[in-house]
């Protein structure tokens, strides 16, 4: 008897250390994605100048990037949900190679669009499967592991200033050359963590339909989409905002400052790793506190700090950058887990539909924003956006934890 005791517990421990092995898999492969894809907004200047385009085009750009991720990942999340598919992670990957390697060689607005097309959709096969990862080995803290998860992508989104300053102006385009290693690494990783979750697929597919089964319809059609009405407010609030500073920020910096655009990236690199921080503190925090408290600080607690940062200094702008970055990035991992649980049976249709209305919004925004400021000037358009954070006072409208998850 002591001896089957021994080897349950082995076991075990055996299969959850392979759980941290995946989550720290697809993690690193959330940052090398995001790292490339946050570098092609990054050196709008650079195709800007070199091929003579106008902001409405950059933003067709941005809108292909985004939007493309958030057509499919909504329909991959829903797919994998019946089946899901181990080995679409290291494929994802190679679109995300042959996208940053056609960024690389790009003499067109056409070829741009190509190009960031194949990097959307690398990214939206990528979020829904490894999201299911995440939610897989994530057991009782589900905010963490999801936060870990994303911490990734926020690290690689931290990191992209810098590779544009580092990578990219010293070399021009063909800087983008580099990043076919990067997205190799990515390939090599997704096919480690896509073994390791093939084998045990079977096992947690089982443990969280046994979950699941007990919870699923048990809330009104009405009532769920009054949730993901809210949710949705807010996420818009969140990305196009996000979309102003990634997107148009280093125009209006260098336009305000009458500075070089290697500056301006230090501001974005100060919200980007910011954000990482915020990230990875706020799944933790909601699992403590509570997801509605933590959701609903991340946005309208911004406010603030997004208010004040056209109108600061450069030094005092990588201040601001910061406080914007931690308290708005904390949400959103936590928005995800907290929409998984009223809907726990479609845990990769959630994270599809909130990653890909994430991407579409930035996309769209990117587009709206840059005919805004063909229209009237960059100055105006990021002084406006400073406001959409204000929208989070909508996420006191959120029903508590507690009649969210009825057991």
């Amino acid at each position: 008897m002591s001896l089957t005791k021994t080897s349950t517990a082995i076991e075990k421990k055996t299969v959850g250390q392979r759980s941290v092995v995946l989550l720290i898999g697809v993690s690193l492969a959330h940052l090398l994605n995001d790292a490339m894809q946050s570098v092609v907004p990054a050196v709008f200047p650079l195709f800007q100048q070199s091929m003579k385009l106008n902001f409405a085009q950059i933003g067709w750009v941005a809108f292909t990037l985004n939007v493309t991720a958030s057509v499919l990942q909504p329909l991959i999340g829903a797919y994998t949900d019946r089946r899901p598919m181990p080995m679409l992670l290291p494929l994802g990957m190679l679109f995300t190679l042959l996208g940053m390697g056609g960024m690389a060689i790009a003499s067109s607005l056409t070829m741009l669009i190509v190009s960031a097309a194949l990097i959307g959709i690398g990214s939206s096969i990528l979020h829904p499967e490894s999201s299911r990862v995440a939610h897989l080995t994530a057991g009782k803290g589900r905010g963490l592991a999801q936060s870990v998860f994303q911490v990734g992508g926020n690290t690689g989104q931290a990191l992209a200033p810098l590779l544009v300053a580092f990578v990219i102006t010293p070399q021009g385009q063909l800087g983008f050359l580099w990043f076919l290693f990067l997205a190799l690494a990515g390939i090599f990783i997704q096919a480690y963590v896509a073994r390791w979750y093939a084998q045990h697929l079977q096992i947690t597919a089982r443990t969280e339909r046994r979950i699941t089964n007990l919870v699923q319809d048990k809330h009104s059609k009405s009532f769920v989409v009054f949730v993901l009405g809210v949710l949705i407010m807010l996420l818009f609030s969140k990305f196009v905002y996000l979309a102003s500073m990634t997107g148009y920020y280093a125009f209006y910096y260098m336009e305000k400052y009458d500075l070089p655009l290697e500056k301006a990236q230090l501001s974005l690199f100060a919200l980007q790793f910011a954000g990482m921080l915020g990230t990875l503190l706020g799944g933790p925090l909601a699992d403590r506190f509570g997801r509605k408290k933590i959701i609903w600080f991340s946005i309208f607690g911004t406010a603030p700090f997004s208010i004040l940062l056209p109108y600061a200094s450069p030094v005092v702008s990588i201040l601001l950058c910061l406080a914007v970055g931690a308290i708005l990035m904390s949400g959103f991992s936590v928005i995800i887990v907290y929409a998984q649980e009223m809907l726990p049976s479609k845990v990769g249709t959630i994270a599809g539909l909130i990653f890909g209305l994430s991407f579409g919004m930035g996309g769209l925004g990117s587009v709206v924003l840059g005919w805004m400021i063909d229209q009237t000037n960059v100055v105006y358009v990021i002084q406006l956006c400073s406001y959409l954070p204000l929208l989070g006072v909508f996420a006191f409208l959120l029903p508590k934890d507690a009649k969210l998850i009825r057991e």
